[in-house]
């Protein structure tokens, strides 16, 4: 949540016109993906893949706005690129995570023969 929390800090630097349009989609989405996350750290094995698949979209929505932000200029380089470094972490992270769920997956639960 650190993560978030910076970029609440940030957010409050956007331009008026682009802090309850723009910054709002950002912030939504940074929620939703925390959001996935965390009902992926909570469901069974079983029931996980989902969240993490809609994490994975968010995660990269996530990023288009904020490359929109940073083209508009409401976000600055130095900013961007520090957030771009978290997601990046995260994408990481969650990549792993779903390649991780994949792997545990019985032949059977994925459609094979037993």
């Amino acid at each position: 949540m650190s993560t978030y929390n910076e970029w609440r800090l940030f957010l409050r630097n956007f331009p008026k016109d682009t802090r309850y349009t723009l910054g709002a989609k950002v912030d939504v989405l940074f929620l939703e993906v925390a959001e996935a996350l965390f009902v992926a750290s909570r469901v069974e094995r079983a029931y996980k893949l989902p969240f993490l698949r809609k994490a994975s979209l968010k995660l990269d929505l996530l990023r288009f706005f904020l490359q929109v932000a940073w083209e508009s200029k409401s976000l600055d380089t130095k900013k961007y690129i520090r957030m771009s470094e978290h997601f990046d972490e995260i994408g990481r992270m969650l990549g792993g995570w779903q390649k991780q769920t994949l792997q545990k997956e019985t032949p059977a639960s994925r459609g094979g023969k037993t």
